[in-house]
């Protein structure tokens, strides 16, 4: 295994309407070419851990694949995608234009139990935009002073995220949302020959953390994922903390694994693990472009 050199990503086009903890917009360069190395585009791409589906997205816009399902467990998270590609994203955008950011305002938005779609899905943008470090899991609190002292307004860029959420929303054919276990839809999908997985589970795994603090549902049988990752027909591409509880079930399995260099938000080196039947086509090019873990879109 080799790690390569840190290298700033600010060329991939940010698509997610979230800011996610753990995003993989730093790894959009070599989706990019595990999707070429396939030799031909695949029918389905599945997401089963979508949060804010970069790599589902990347897939859809670029045409790598004909169509996506995302899979994600949070109803916050699935109301944000259900409610663009259900049509009715127009109604999202249109709340997000006009919503005068104050600290009565946002309250007020959070206290709403509403579970009409559209409602569910503003408050998870409001609270992904306004709660510190994007986080959504029980006891994320709101932002302090945020940037340079803008406070709530930090992370509001109320134009950028109508224009995704449209971007998306025009080609939202080309998705299909799931909200369920990952697992599951996995499992449903493994004899699928002309199905790819891009697999990105919750940090749990070797007694790690970081998931249960970052996202509500994090509890997983990693054991059970790197079993049914080896019975899948189609091609597959994991990510996964470095641990080495994660190498020992990749090695198990007989997975190939390759490290990739990033940094924290301390700027402290840090290394995640790449994992695949064969990531040859991941070392032909050591100048690969990435940004570091945790630099959230804007």
């Amino acid at each position: 295994m080799t790690s390569r050199k840190i290298v700033n990503v600010a060329s991939v086009p940010k698509r997610s309407p979230f800011r996610y903890p753990g995003g993989k917009t730093w790894l959009v360069p070599l989706a990019r070419k595990w999707w070429k190395s396939l030799g031909r585009k695949p029918e389905l791409l599945i997401e089963p851990f979508a949060g804010g589906g970069i790599i589902g997205l990347t897939a859809s816009f670029e045409d790598f694949a004909d169509h996506v399902i995302l899979v994600e467990k949070d109803p916050d998270v699935v109301a944000v995608w259900k409610c663009i590609c259900s049509g009715n994203y127009p109604i999202l955008c249109n709340r997000i234009l006009t919503f005068e950011v104050s600290e009565e305002n946002v309250r007020r938005t959070l206290a709403d139990e509403s579970q009409c779609i559209e409602e569910m899905a503003f408050r998870t943008i409001i609270k992904n935009r306004m709660f510190h470090g994007g986080i959504l899991a029980p006891g994320a609190s709101l932002m302090k002073s945020g940037e340079n002292g803008k406070g709530l307004k930090s992370r509001w860029y109320a134009k950028t995220l109508s224009d995704r959420i449209t971007a998306i929303g025009k080609i939202r054919h080309r998705f299909t949302v799931i909200e369920g276990d990952a697992i599951d839809v996995m499992t449903t999908y493994k004899d699928n020959s002309n199905a790819v997985f891009f697999i990105d589970p919750p940090y749990t795994a070797s007694g790690k953390k970081a998931g249960s603090r970052l996202y509500r549902y994090c509890d997983l049988n990693h054991s059970a994922l790197f079993e049914l990752a080896a019975s899948l027909s189609g091609e597959f591409l994991m990510t996964y903390d470095d641990a080495e509880g994660v190498r020992e079930l990749a090695m198990r399995s007989k997975f190939d694994m390759e490290l990739v260099a990033m940094k924290n938000t301390h700027h402290a080196k840090m290394t995640e693990l790449l994992i695949g039947r064969n990531l040859a086509w991941s070392r032909q090019d050591t100048r690969l472009h990435r940004q570091p873990e945790f630099n959230f879109d804007e």
